[in-house]
């Protein structure tokens, strides 16, 4: 087991990890003036790759689709480790105004995330059931035997398909995406936060019947993740090849065993939205781990701000990061002080919970550990001997275009290095500075507040200008 948790780790370094069959209810709109509906939110699942090992119903991709659908620009962005295309809608709002509804932002959703169980959480969110209701059917149950109406985790052994849910049925799932969304020549940029980052370089440099991914683009946007120029070794990929095939087909986040980092992530984010002065069930929950818990009686706000705020939060869970404020000073139960951080604590939860969407959150409850180690194999889209044993087929790092312009932004966990994979890949299909536009914010934001700092956030600020320039 140590052996394995090594190979994990070493493959972890090689990318920057991040935090995830019918239409769902629409979310209400809130349209821009003078454009009427410009920022409604609408998801959707599309079929998606025919992966002959799964079941056909878990064959599709989902899609959050935020803004106008006049909009002749689309911005797709893959979300990160464990996390959902929730997540992004706080986001892709801010984007579709800041462009006055000239783009349009789909969020994708992965397969993964159709194994979750929605029913309770979109009650609570419609406020048909209790707080305490809500706690039991998905963490109250664990360790009390009495509450016999709950959430069922899906059996590793019920989805043994799950181990080749990798880079492979990943691209294939998103090039559906990427094709529908530049359906009727709009302009598509793709881009990703975190192993969203590996993503999208995997998509731009994929061999698609000898035509790279690039080709359907017009652009790259890297949010504090990347893919190292550097693969794994065939030892490394064939390690973790060996190792999955005896183990759980999920990611442990953190440490913490799938799905209770997602139940974890989705419970303290909802319950900060819908109750969050009311004092934390969670607090006093035995498999909550310790460093996540406040020292004093906290609201649901508080407990969950302490466990993500940058001062609190446990190193190991540093992907899930945000610079938010602190515990109040005094109050029973305690509550939060934004104490002047970039980051509100409600836009963060609500990011998570997925507010104001049905069936769909910003958390993934289950996320394939195979997509993590091919990720590793990427190499900015140069060939190696770990491509071959993982089968993964982006080699064509060398042919994106000299004019496909890219936009990266580093932030605490990825820095400088998230900078320097896009210049390298750059580099590679000789595309020139003035079409790169790079930032560099490892001081100040820590991993996820690109996605959630408001209302002054210096990822817009300069993610808005190169999306003006990229559109039509």
């Amino acid at each position: 087991m140590r052996g394995r948790d090594r190979v994990v780790r070493r493959i972890a370094t090689t990318i920057v990890i991040g935090l995830a069959v019918t239409t769902a209810p629409a979310a209400a709109a809130t349209g821009a003036p003078g454009r009427p509906g410009c920022s409604d939110a609408r998801f959707s699942w599309l079929a998606g790759f025919d992966d002959p090992a799964t079941p056909d119903e878990l064959d599709r991709v989902g899609v959050l689709r935020v803004g106008s659908s006049w909009a002749r620009n689309v911005l797709v962005l893959s979300p990160g480790t464990s996390a959902g295309a929730g997540y992004f809608r706080p986001l892709a709002e801010d984007i579709v105004r800041r462009t006055r509804c000239t783009w349009q932002v789909w969020s994708v959703e992965r397969r993964e995330n159709r194994l979750e169980d929605h029913t309770v959480l979109d009650a609570v969110k419609r406020g048909t059931v209790t707080q305490q209701q809500f706690f039991d059917y998905y963490l109250g149950w664990a360790t009390n035997p009495a509450i016999t109406d709950h959430f069922v985790p899906v059996p590793d052994a019920a989805v043994g398909f799950a181990r080749g849910w990798g880079m492979n049925v990943e691209i294939e799932d998103l090039h559906r995406v990427v094709r529908a969304a530049g359906a009727h020549g709009r302009r598509v940029v793709l881009g990703g936060h975190s192993l969203g980052g590996s993503i999208t370089t995997a998509y731009a440099t994929w061999d698609f019947n000898g035509r790279p991914g690039a080709r359907e683009l017009s652009g790259l946007v890297y949010i504090d993740g990347g893919s190292n120029p550097t693969p794994i070794s065939p030892e490394q990929a064939t390690q973790a090849l060996q190792s999955l095939t005896n183990g759980t087909p999920w990611l442990a986040f953190g440490g913490i065993p799938t799905p209770f980092l997602g139940l974890f992530s989705m419970t303290g984010s909802t319950s900060t939205v819908t109750a969050p002065n009311e004092r934390s069930l969670a607090q006093d929950f035995p498999l909550l781990p310790p460093n996540l818990k406040p020292p004093v009686p906290a609201t649901n706000e508080a407990q969950f701000g302490f466990s993500v705020d940058t001062d609190t939060a446990p190193p190991n869970l540093r992907a899930a990061h945000v610079h938010a404020g602190q515990l109040a000073a005094a109050g029973d139960p305690r509550g939060w002080d934004p104490a002047g951080d970039i980051t509100p604590i409600q836009r963060y939860a609500r990011m998570l919970s997925g507010t104001g969407l049905s069936g769909v959150d910003g958390s993934a409850w289950y996320h394939p550990l195979r997509l993590t180690i091919d990720a590793g194999a990427v190499a900015a889209g140069n060939p190696n001997p770990a491509q071959q044993i993982l089968d993964v087929k982006a080699t064509h790092g060398a042919d994106l275009g000299r004019h496909l312009p890219i936009y990266a932004f580093g932030a605490a966990l990825g820095g400088q290095g998230v900078l320097d994979a896009a210049r390298a890949l750059a580099g590679q299909s000789g595309i020139p500075d003035r079409r790169l536009t790079l930032v560099d914010r490892a001081g100040t934001y820590a991993h996820n507040d690109p996605n959630s700092a408001a209302p002054h956030n210096e990822f817009l600020d300069t993610l808005i200008p190169f999306l003006t320039r990229t559109g039509h």
